[in-house]
């Protein structure tokens, strides 16, 4: 997806965890943010679904690369966890194009196919640019 925000100002996006509820689809409460994210290693604690049956969990920073690369460990269990990578390449001036890869790596959820996580991405990333644009 092309951003009209630059890729420093997408991360800064990203490296700002209490946005996250912002711009990942499902998630709906941060309870707290690890001190220095997006460091790897890092952790966001998230609920995640609609009140009353938010399931509260965890997303860790597993490699970030800044301004270019930042990858996940995405976690909301019983349901199951998945690795999300988020990479933003410069597209001339004030302008990212952002792509976000996500896999299903652990519980039931790995039997949801793909094709019904690229809307769900689609849309992270719509909002991700939506919040990018308005900080700049």
């Amino acid at each position: 997806m092309r951003i009209t925000a630059s890729a420093q100002d997408v991360f800064d996006v990203l490296a700002d965890g209490w946005s996250y509820a912002g711009w990942v689809v499902g998630a709906s409460h941060i309870r707290e943010v690890d001190e220095g994210w997006p460091a790897e290693g890092t952790r966001i604690h998230h609920s995640v679904g609609p009140w009353p049956l938010q399931v509260e969990d965890v997303t860790k920073v597993v490699r970030v690369v800044h301004g270019e690369l930042i990858e996940l460990e995405a976690r909301m269990w019983p349901v199951g966890s998945a690795k999300v990578r988020i990479t933003l390449t410069p597209a001339g001036p004030g302008a990212t194009d952002a792509v976000m890869e996500e896999e299903i790596t652990r519980g039931p959820a790995r039997v949801v196919p793909d094709v019904l996580l690229k809307p769900r991405n689609a849309e992270a990333l719509r909002r991700l640019a939506d919040i990018a644009r308005g900080r700049t």
